[in-house]
């Protein structure tokens, strides 16, 4: 593998966070333990106060373990559902890689280099999910900037032997332009009801110039839904929230994100989690129970987590849905990194944690809640090696992982 610059590679992801520069986060010995909890959101659109909260005292000591390494700009791990045990983890170039269960063998699942747009910082190959019916259809789905800079989702089929995938089996599902290079988002997964779940970007610069956040008429900066099991190449699913809307694309199920790099469905109970990376000041985590209708509006770019946008503008809050975690990014990190609640049976003390980290602070926390129902948010820890965490992934069993950009490496996350 070709060694890109460090310094290339430590802006690989920063834009992530936003389009204008941020101050650089603290030095990797600079501990601290701090904990800012907060209400929950109502179902439906209401607005909430932001109390501070006490984390709880921590049951188990958080360690990172080495999983794999010499990757290419890894952005993302994930499993094929097939009961393989096979982990596959989405290098930003356009490779696919499979790390058999047992060995570390890494073998190459897809290859579309040849039509994967790199340039950005936040282009390239920027998600993956594999249809939950994999071991019979042999589907997988891609989320990926073409070389005009727009984002293509797109399916593949594997192979029989579910060994690799084909790159000319390539069938686009849906495409949409984007105005600029960064806020491409990138996530797509299928959720407990079956339905391809997509997060967009704004569409970049600083600031959403265009309001696309706000606009039901483009599909940026929005959560869509689509069933792919239905229609060709897709149908809407009945119970969107604007499917009857004629001022609106059909897809959408909610507005009101800047960037959700990644999100994420509790495995056990269905609520769905969004971490969406803020502008300049403020990084935020959405919690929307399971069962919750769509038309959510989590406010951006009204509102930059649970403050007005800008900061000295006087903002109606009625109808938005405010985070039930925030942080500074000039203090903590500069571009939060979502992950996934720990259903792994490997270490029963961090069951029912949600877990997120930082890009550029490379901080570990986890956000739980209070037994009177606020939410605590709890450092569990802070690793002092610059990894570039990029993503969370999980693997079939639940248990979680973390790619390191930077390092070209995949770490397990543990419990001492």
């Amino acid at each position: 593998m070709t060694k890109l610059p460090l310094a290339i590679l430590l802006t690989a992801l920063v834009t992530l966070a936003c389009s204008q520069p941020r101050a650089q986060p603290p030095p990797p010995t600079a501990t601290r333990t701090d904990t800012a909890g907060v209400t929950t959101p109502s179902p439906s659109p209401s607005v909430t106060q932001h109390p501070s909260q006490t984390a709880p005292t921590a049951t188990a000591k958080v360690a990172l373990q080495p999983f794999a390494s010499g990757f290419s700009l890894p952005l993302f791990v994930t499993h094929a559902g097939d009961g393989s045990g096979d982990i596959y983890v989405v290098e930003k170039g356009g490779l696919v890689k499979a790390v058999r269960h047992g060995s570390s063998r890494q073998d190459v699942f897809l290859d579309i280099r040849s039509v994967v747009n790199v340039r950005g910082n936040e282009q390239g190959l920027l998600g993956l999910a594999f249809h939950p019916r994999f071991r019979n259809n042999g589907y997988l789905y891609v989320n990926y900037t073409d070389r005009s800079g727009n984002t293509i989702i797109a399916r593949y089929t594997a192979a029989p032997d579910r060994r690799s995938a084909d790159a000319a089996s390539a069938k686009t599902v849906l495409s949409y332009n984007q105005p600029y290079p960064n806020h491409n988002g990138g996530m797509l997964l299928f959720g407990p009801d079956g339905k391809l779940w997509i997060g967009t970007g704004d569409g970049g610069a600083g600031g959403d110039p265009q309001r696309n956040a706000q606009n039901t008429r483009v599909l940026l900066g929005k959560m869509l839904r689509i069933d792919v099991d239905a229609g060709d190449p897709y149908s809407i699913p009945p119970d969107n929230p604007y499917i009857k809307d004629p001022n609106a694309r059909p897809e959408i199920w909610a507005v009101g994100l800047r960037n959700p790099w990644r999100y994420s469905f509790d495995r056990i109970n269905a609520d769905l989690w969004i971490a969406d990376v803020g502008q300049n000041s403020w990084e935020e985590i959405h919690f929307i129970p399971a069962q919750t209708p769509g038309g959510l509006n989590f406010g951006w770019n009204i509102m930059e987590g649970t403050h007005c946008y800008p900061s000295n503008a006087r903002c109606d809050r009625a109808g938005l849905i405010l985070p039930v975690a925030e942080y500074a990014n000039r203090q903590e990190g500069c571009s939060i990194t979502g992950g996934y609640v720990y259903r792994g049976r490997a270490f029963p003390a961090l069951l029912g944690k949600y877990f997120f980290t930082d890009y550029c602070s490379n901080t570990i926390w986890s956000l739980s809640r209070n037994p009177d129902g606020a939410w605590a948010r709890n450092q569990e820890l802070r690793w002092t090696r610059n990894s570039g965490f990029s993503s969370f992934g999980e693997d079939e069993a639940g248990e979680l992982y973390l790619t390191g950009i930077n390092e070209g490496a995949v770490y397990r996350l543990t419990a001492e």
